[in-house]
């Protein structure tokens, strides 16, 4: 299994006796609000990457922004790290604790403050859930758009810290899209605002720069959403291929029509076949491949569109082409797309579920050189991915009680991950890098690309006590992996500070 931590950084931030850590926090929090027994502990030494474990030295449980703000000074003047963690949702890593680190819990910030309707804006706590936004606010005719597939228990602080997206993203954008503001709180305890609810605010976009830092930066206390109307109508088409690479070329047919859909999803045989088990959505379980494509708008527009791409996906090689019948069929569709994961986890004693993207004309290729890397490290693998912005999510199929099975799982991740750069994508899509991604951060970005990231961090946090040995990988590590140019035992800019 790969390394959790670089060993070096472990010396970089000094030993502190957890009596010591809760003498200087525990006045600062509530009754209940600092925890230390190995027991509690447990609780939070994963994400949902739980391939990966570590304990902290202590979690605090802060309820407003003021005790916050004293936690990260205590925690600044101490030299002590801070991982913050919203519900633990997430994919990659990136709510691991370090060693001997506080971990900081925002889940009780989970209060809807404010709710303009007219304005279409919502101010939220980065605790409160993804799905309780949209319920918060239907009867008014509106809802959230970004839907990770955990939308029922994610909360928008980890989606802002990852710049979460979803199966509707690919018309209604991701969560950076869909913010306008952002409170913050430095390390020292600084309390920042970011963006504005106008069009544009001043200076630099740093509220872009903070969405997707995965907790590097800030702490983010509070969000204001921008809340979208619900369409008068969406349908749902469910189209069947038997074959793959047929699949994945209609989906650039759709595209290159110019039809925007408010969701296309694609599931390979394996997934479709283990949510149709699952979740009962009505798939068709012979079919090599399937593509969802959600049309929404106008009633006479979506007519208009359906036409459209049934006649597309049919020339492109579909052998069936099935409208949902009504609102409870599109539901169970979308409930079978939005069920795969936990249903993979049902014909498998393990699954490790990668994160990339590629552009779409390479979707065909990919699959294909994916289905090859699988065969030669002796694993299955099961393709669910957002198909429209070519965001994939291949589930790797593994046991972990089998020697060497795990180390291979990893080592075909880290593949996947290598093919999406070389064909001109990105090592993640929705989930973040974490520390998951970190080496392959190495080959995504070049040596000056990387220094450029170190002076950010430091000039948010120049000790690096948020979230250490997350994301950005250190320059030594880059070297040990083969992806970055020593030259004459140097690397370029020898000046610059590292971390």
């Amino acid at each position: 299994m790969l390394d959790q931590f670089d060993a070096r950084l472990d010396a970089e931030f000094a030993a502190i006796p957890p009596q010591r850590l809760r003498a200087a926090l525990s006045p600062l929090l509530p009754k209940g609000g600092f925890v230390a027994d190995v027991e509690s502990l447990r609780a939070f030494e994963s994400d949902g990457l739980a391939a990966y474990r570590s304990l902290p030295a202590c979690v605090v449980l802060p309820e407003t922004v003021d005790q916050v703000r004293a936690v990260l000074a205590a925690c600044s003047e101490l030299g002590v790290p801070v991982v913050a963690r919203g519900a633990g949702t997430g994919l990659s890593g990136g709510a691991l604790p370090f060693p001997g680190s506080v971990l900081l819990s925002m889940a009780k910030f989970n209060k809807i403050l404010e709710i303009d309707p007219r304005a279409r804006i919502a101010r939220v706590q980065p605790g409160v859930r993804n799905l309780a936004i949209s319920e918060a606010v239907a009867a008014m005719g509106l809802f959230y758009a970004p839907d990770p597939s955990s939308q029922i228990a994610c909360s928008i602080g980890g989606n802002v810290a990852e710049n979460a997206g979803g199966v509707h993203c690919l018309k209604y954008g991701l969560t950076v899209h869909n913010i306008l503001k952002l409170e913050i709180i430095t390390i020292d305890g600084e309390l920042m605002t970011l963006g504005s609810e106008a069009l544009d605010s001043a200076g630099f976009d740093l509220m872009a720069l903070m969405t997707g830092s995965e907790g590097l930066l800030g702490i983010v206390t509070e969000v204001m959403v921008k809340l979208t109307p619900l369409p008068e109508v969406a349908r749902v088409l469910l189209a069947c291929f038997d074959d793959v690479e047929v699949a994945a070329g209609a989906v650039a047919t759709i595209m290159a029509a110019g039809v925007v859909p408010a969701g296309l999803e694609m599931m390979d045989g394996p997934a479709l076949r283990a949510a149709e088990d699952f979740a009962h959505a009505g798939y068709p379980k012979s079919a090599a491949a399937i593509l969802l494509c959600e049309l929404d708008g106008t009633a006479h527009d979506v007519d208009e569109e359906i036409a459209r791409v049934t006649a597309l996906l049919t020339r492109a090689g579909a052998s069936e082409v099935r409208l949902a019948r009504d609102e409870d069929e599109r539901k169970r569709f979308w409930a079978g797309r939005k069920g795969a994961f936990p249903a993979v986890g049902r014909i498998a004693p393990d699954y490790y579920c990668i994160d990339g993207t590629i552009p779409r004309r390479s979707l065909p290729k990919v699959l294909t050189e994916i289905s090859r890397l699988a065969e030669s490290h002796g694993l299955a693998v099961a393709n669910v991915f957002h198909a429209g912005d070519g965001n994939l999510h291949p589930l790797i199929l593994y046991d972990a009680g089998k020697p060497g099975d795990m180390e291979a799982a990893e080592a075909l991740g880290g593949a996947i991950l290598e093919l999406c750069v070389e064909v001109g994508g990105a090592i993640t899509g929705e989930h973040g890098v974490g520390r998951e991604k970190i080496n392959q951060m190495c080959s995504q970005f070049s040596d000056a690309e990387r220094e450029a990231f170190f002076a950010l961090k430091r000039a948010f946090d120049p000790r690096g006590l948020l979230n250490p040995g997350k994301t950005i990988p250190t320059l030594a590590r880059c070297a040990e992996y083969g992806h970055m140019h020593v030259h004459a035992g140097q690397v370029s800019h020898p000046h610059l500070e590292r971390f």
